[in-house]
């Protein structure tokens, strides 16, 4: 008999932001309650329009090499911005069906509005990672004085232009070396986005710890 020589995942994302964002969070696996995969990611070269419009394509020819397929990409800069996530979502899937894939083995993940949204949580990695550790006015009071998080909200509605602005404030540069260390340090459990929680669900679906 045959052995199976496939791997668990593949992964699709828009930019390099994504990639390593995804690759720090799929190696965690005790926190995102699943077991340890094989995994790949690729960046898809006509970046967020190219994972909507794409997907079904690029990925079609990896059908026999992995178990499970995975797209990730925003909302915002797909050419769809009028769409909601759920609405862009449900078309990459049925997309990656009609392409070959199993509907229960792939997945799209739209951020909404981006990927930042993801990194504004309340844990204090956030700002160390953003350079803000012992600043004066601290991070999110000066979020709040620019007008980028209304008093009573958890995340900025702007999340990537708060994310540059505050960098530019502590003259550092936007990297994909910080969106690595935040996923890789803050906690699973901090972020209450919506597409993180669906990321989260579908990971144990596929990969439940026996």
């Amino acid at each position: 008999m045959a052995v199976d020589q496939r791997k668990d995942l593949i992964v699709l994302t828009a930019d390099k932001h994504a990639q390593f964002t995804m690759r720090s969070l799929l190696m965690r696996h005790h926190a995102l309650g699943i077991r340890p995969i094989e995994f790949d990611i690729f960046v898809h070269p006509f970046r967020d329009p190219g994972c909507l419009r794409e997907s079904g394509t690029f990925l079609s020819v990896f059908r026999d090499s992995y178990e499970y397929a995975l797209v990730v990409f925003d909302r915002v800069g797909c050419g769809r911005e009028n769409d909601s996530r759920e609405v862009l979502e449900g078309d990459v899937e049925s997309a990656m069906k009609k392409s070959g894939w199993a509907q229960s083995c792939a997945a799209a993940i739209v951020l909404d509005p981006e990927l930042e949204i993801w990194i504004w949580s309340d844990s204090p990695q956030v700002d160390e990672a953003l350079g803000w550790h012992q600043q004066s006015p601290d991070l999110r009071s000066w979020l709040r004085k620019k007008q980028y998080l209304t008093p009573n909200a958890l995340k900025p509605a702007q999340p990537k232009e708060a994310m540059i602005s505050a960098l530019r404030k502590v003259r550092r540069a936007q990297s994909s070396s910080i969106f690595q260390v935040l996923a890789e340090t803050v906690s699973v459990e901090r972020c209450s986005d919506a597409a993180f929680a669906k990321l989260k669900a579908i990971l144990k679906s596929w990969f439940l710890i026996a």
